[in-house]
C-alpha cells in the first residue's frame, strides 16, 4: 500500500494527514500548535511541522508529500537563505496604507514596464489597472503590500532581500533541504495571491514588485521568486540528510485551493470556510478581473481559477461572543437557536479585527439596536451568528457579481461545527448548505495532490478518491435579516470612510 502525506500549515496550527494513495483512506495523522500573532518567525512553523509529522508516525513509509499553507505571508530571505525578519501574515493590517499607496500610484500612471500597462488597458486608473494586471486589487492582506510596508518602514531589511517566499514555498524548500534559493518552488494558487503574479499568463510581474520595493538598492531583477510548478509536477525530493531522500515533493498550494481540492469542489459549488478568516471560493474555468477589489482572481490547484472573497472575521467572532457571555460553543449555539430570527432588532457588525470585505482595515466591531427587549444573552448569541453569516453572504454576492454561479455552499472550518451556524446559514445565504463531516480538508487536498504527483511519476492516471459525505441543510430565506444587516453595515462603512478621509 503506497502512502502519501498532506500538510496544512495554517495560521493556528500544523496538521498532517497520511492517506492511502489509491483509495484516500486515512491511515494516521498528527497536529501541533502555532504561536499566536500576526508577525511570526517561520522557524516556529518548521518546528510545528516536525512535531506534527512525528505525531503522525513519521514519513519513513510515505512516498510523496505536499504542503498547503496560509496564503500571502511575506518571508524575506537574504542571500544565504536566512529569514531577514519575522514573517508578516495575511491578517497583519499594518500594510493598509501601503495598499492604498500602491493603488493610487498605479492610478497616477507611475511607470511600470515602460508604461506598458497603461497603454494596454486604455489608461485605466488605479484599481482597474491592478485588476487587469494580476486579477486583484491590493489590500493589506496581500504580499505585495507587505513588501511596500517593509520598504517604507524597514528599508535596511528590504535592501537585504535576495528572495521572497510564501509559507508553503518555504516549508517545501525546508523539506527539500534548503540547498539553494534557486530551488524554491511554488504553485499558481499561492503565487496568484502575492499581487505580482498573473495567473492567466503564468508569469511574475516584476514591474509591480518593483513598484512595491521602490528605492530598494539593486532593483528587483536580482530577487529570486519561487519557480511556479505545474499542478502535477514534481517540485523536488526530500532532504537526504534528514532521511527523506525517498520522498517526492508536490508543488503544494494555498490553503483555500487545498480545501477546494480536498472537497473535490465542482462548478456551481462554493467553499465557505469559517476559520480565523471567512472565505468563499468557487472553481471557475475563466479568470475574474474585479476592479472593486471584493473578489481576488486567484488560481486553484488543478490549472483552473479560484475567484475568492475573504473576510478577516469569522469564527473568532463567535469565540469572543461566547467569552463575553461566559459560555462555551455548544451553549452559545443553543442560545442563538432559542432567539427569534432578527434577534429582536439586535445587529452585530462583526469587524472585530478591521475588515477586508468590505475593505475597512481600521474598522471595529459594533452592536446596534440595543433596547431593553433586545439586550438578552439569547439575542446577542443570535446576532453574532447572523452577523457572521450576513458578512459571508456579502462574499457570495461579490462572486455572483463576477458571473460565478453558486447553487450550493460547502460549509467547513471551526465555525461550521456550530449547530446554530448550520441551521441558520441556508436562511441567510439563500442556497442549500452542505456540511461535510469535520475533517482536515486543506491537508486532505494536499495529500490528494501528492497522490496525483506520485501516480504521474509512474505514468499512471490520478487516483479517484470518494467525496466526503455531507448533511444538506435547507431553509426559507430570511430576507429581512440580511436587509437590516446591510443597512446597518452601510452606515458603519460610511462612518469609517469619513474618518479615514
Amino acid at each position: 500500500m503506497a502512502l502519501v502525506a498532506g500538510i496544512d500549515s495554517s495560521t493556528q496550527s500544523c496538521k498532517v494527514v497520511i492517506r492511502d494513495a489509491d483509495s484516500g483512506a486515512l491511515v494516521r495523522q498528527g497536529t501541533a500548535p502555532h504561536p499566536p500573532g500576526t508577525e511570526i518567525d517561520p522557524e516556529h512553523w518548521w518546528t510545528a511541522l516536525l512535531t506534527a509529522v512525528e505525531q503522525a508516525g513519521g514519513l519513513g513509509d510515505v512516498e510523496a508529500v505536499s504542503v498547503a499553507a496560509q496564503q500571502h505571508g511575506m518571508i524575506a530571505l537574504d542571500r544565504d537563505g536566512r529569514v531577514i525578519r519575522p514573517a508578516l501574515l495575511w491578517n497583519d493590517t499594518r500594510s493598509a496604507q501601503a495598499a492604498d499607496d500602491l493603488v493610487a500610484e498605479l492610478g497616477d500612471g507611475e511607470a511600470v514596464q515602460g508604461a506598458k500597462l497603461g497603454a494596454e488597458h486604455g489608461g485605466g486608473r488605479g484599481a482597474e489597472r491592478w485588476a487587469a494586471a494580476v486579477g486583484l486589487v491590493p489590500v493589506a492582506s496581500f504580499t505585495v503590500t507587505k513588501l511596500r510596508w517593509l520598504a517604507d518602514h524597514e528599508p535596511a531589511a528590504a535592501a537585504r532581500i535576495a528572495a521572497v517566499a510564501l509559507p508553503h514555498d518555504w516549508l517545501t524548500w525546508r523539506l527539500s533541504g534548503a540547498q539553494s534559493l534557486d530551488t524554491l518552488r511554488t504553485d499558481r494558487s499561492d503565487a496568484s495571491g502575492t499581487g505580482y503574479f498573473d495567473a492567466v499568463s503564468g508569469a511574475y510581474r516584476r514591474d509591480l514588485l518593483a513598484l512595491a520595493l521602490r528605492r530598494t538598492p539593486g532593483g528587483v531583477e536580482r530577487i529570486v521568486l519561487p519557480t511556479v510548478a505545474g499542478p502535477e509536477e514534481i517540485a523536488g525530493r526530500g532532504d537526504t540528510s534528514a532521511g527523506w531522500g525517498h520522498l517526492l515533493l508536490g508543488p503544494g498550494c494555498g490553503d483555500n485551493a487545498g480545501a477546494a481540492l480536498g472537497l473535490d469542489l465542482r462548478p456551481g459549488e462554493a467553499l465557505m470556510s469559517l476559520g480565523t478568516s471567512g472565505v468563499v471560493a468557487a472553481v471557475a474555468t475563466a479568470a475574474t478581473r474585479d476592479a472593486t477589489g471584493a473578489v481576488a482572481g486567484f488560481a486553484d490547484a488543478t490549472g483552473h481559477h479560484l475567484p475568492l472573497a475573504c473576510t478577516l472575521n469569522a469564527s473568532r467572532v463567535l469565540d469572543a461572543t461566547g467569552t463575553l457571555l461566559g459560555v462555551g460553543h455548544d451553549e452559545l449555539s443553543r442560545l442563538a437557536l432559542s432567539a427569534l430570527p432578527g434577534a429582536a432588532g439586535l445587529v452585530l457588525v462583526p469587524y472585530l479585527e478591521g475588515e477586508r470585505t468590505p475593505n475597512l482595515p481600521t474598522a471595529t466591531g459594533s452592536l446596534h439596536g440595543l433596547t431593553p427587549a433586545s439586550t438578552t444573552p439569547a439575542n446577542l448569541a443570535r446576532a453574532a451568528v447572523e452577523g457572521v453569516l450576513c458578512l459571508m453572504a456579502g462574499c457570495l454576492d461579490a462572486l455572483r457579481d463576477q458571473g460565478v454561479r453558486i447553487d450550493r455552499v460547502f460549509l467547513v472550518g471551526g465555525g461550521a461545527r456550530s449547530r446554530a451556524v448550520q441551521e441558520i446559514a441556508p436562511a441567510i445565504l439563500g442556497v442549500p448548505v452542505a456540511v461535510p463531516a469535520p475533517g482536515e480538508y486543506v491537508a486532505d487536498g494536499a495529500a490528494r495532490q501528492a497522490a496525483t504527483v506520485l501516480a504521474r511519476s509512474d505514468g499512471a492516471a490520478p487516483p479517484s478518491w470518494s467525496r466526503a459525505d455531507a448533511v444538506i441543510h435547507r431553509a426559507e430565506p430570511l430576507h429581512f435579516v440580511l436587509d437590516r444587516y446591510q443597512e446597518v453595515a452601510a452606515t458603519v462603512a460610511a462612518t469609517v470612510e469619513s474618518r479615514r478621509g
